[in-house]
């Protein structure tokens, strides 16, 4: 019997056994390293809300916070009334005793919130954070806290910053299909492109506007056109953003990157094959995005306060964030304004 030529038939058909042997175990593996992540909060059954406040878009900043918060307070009462104390209280907690400052509420399904931290009409520095999976009315907090702590940092050392933390989109949930596709990524930038346009009327003439964006989030930021108002792209903690690299963003500003030490999503495969996975990993070098230093922290650490991360991305909203070269996420010094 004669051995078989390379070439053959049956040599293509191992071939393609193999590739499809590879393509497999690197969904897998994508597949693997979301599923056991622990998953902060379940999607919960529906909760019955008010339909949002219907606010002009030439209503004076105070009026459309106090429209948002009455429509946050009746959200609180009517998951009261329907046996939901759980999110009766964390809408409560939202309230911020009524300090809080919405430019949107939704408290239907999952919910949609855009809270503002700071005077806005004055600010000259604007950080917009765009927040990945599992965020949701339910586990607002955790988001909340990253946004006021970057408020704090920005305040040490610049006297009229605003942080916009927007939940404007049904993040995808970690455990679920939804967060290996771009799906709900392109209808977030839909809506994001837009109130960035509208955020830029609302500031102070010539403010600097940054868009902060984390895990999912960055996939979502990788697909919006930002406008000339925003001068920087910030991605940390992110799967990939779908493009092969930093010149592919629908933008004209700086696209950083940066990944902490002990961030699980550096084992996530940066793959893509058809509609799953988000290729590139946005920091390496060959993405061309400029690196930052994101100190040693995990996938939720970055808006921490007294963080090397939390730092970097101060100096980058103020202006004052060296670009240097080196691979992103790797030492480096970044000067405080």
């Amino acid at each position: 019997m004669t051995s078989r030529p390379e070439g053959r038939p049956g040599g293509r058909r191992e071939g393609h056994r193999l590739r499809g042997r590879l393509r497999r175990t690197l969904l897998a593996g994508a597949v693997a390293a979301a599923v056991v992540l622990p998953v902060s909060a379940a999607a919960s059954p529906a909760v019955p809300a008010p339909v949002p406040a219907a606010v002009g878009e030439r209503e004076p900043l105070p009026a459309v916070y106090a429209a948002h918060r009455a429509g946050l307070a009746e959200a609180a009462r009517m998951a009261a009334d329907a046996g939901r104390p759980g999110r009766a209280t964390r809408l409560h907690a939202m309230e911020a005793g009524g300090a809080a400052q919405f430019l949107a509420f939704d408290g239907r399904g999952s919910g949609r919130a855009v809270e503002v931290f700071g005077d806005l009409a004055r600010a000259d520095r604007i950080a917009v954070l765009v927040p990945g999976s599992d965020t949701t009315l339910d586990t607002y907090q955790r988001f909340r806290e990253g946004a006021s702590a970057l408020h704090a940092r920005l305040s040490a050392d610049h006297p009229r910053p605003a942080v916009v933390a927007w939940l404007g989109y049904e993040t995808p949930g970690t455990v679920s299909t939804t967060v290996l596709t771009a799906g709900r990524a392109d209808e977030a930038a839909a809506r994001l492109g837009p109130f960035l346009s509208r955020l830029a009327r609302l500031a102070a003439p010539g403010a600097r506007m940054s868009l902060l964006c984390h895990s999912y989030g960055t996939v979502v930021c990788a697909r919006t056109a930002t406008g000339s108002a925003v001068t920087d792209v910030v991605l940390y903690g992110s799967p990939g953003t779908g493009a092969d690299s930093a010149a592919g963003l629908p933008t004209a500003a700086r696209v950083w990157a940066g990944r902490g030490g002990s961030d699980w999503i550096g084992n996530v495969p940066h793959v893509r094959l058809g509609l799953v996975g988000f290729g590139t990993d946005p920091v390496d070098p060959a993405f061309g995005a400029r690196p930052f230093r994101a100190g040693r922290g995990g996938h939720s650490d970055y808006l921490k306060p007294g963080t090397e991360s939390l730092d970097s991305l101060a100096g980058i909203v103020l202006g004052t964030a060296d670009g240097g070269a080196g691979r992103a996420g790797a030492a480096q010094e970044v000067p405080r304004a």
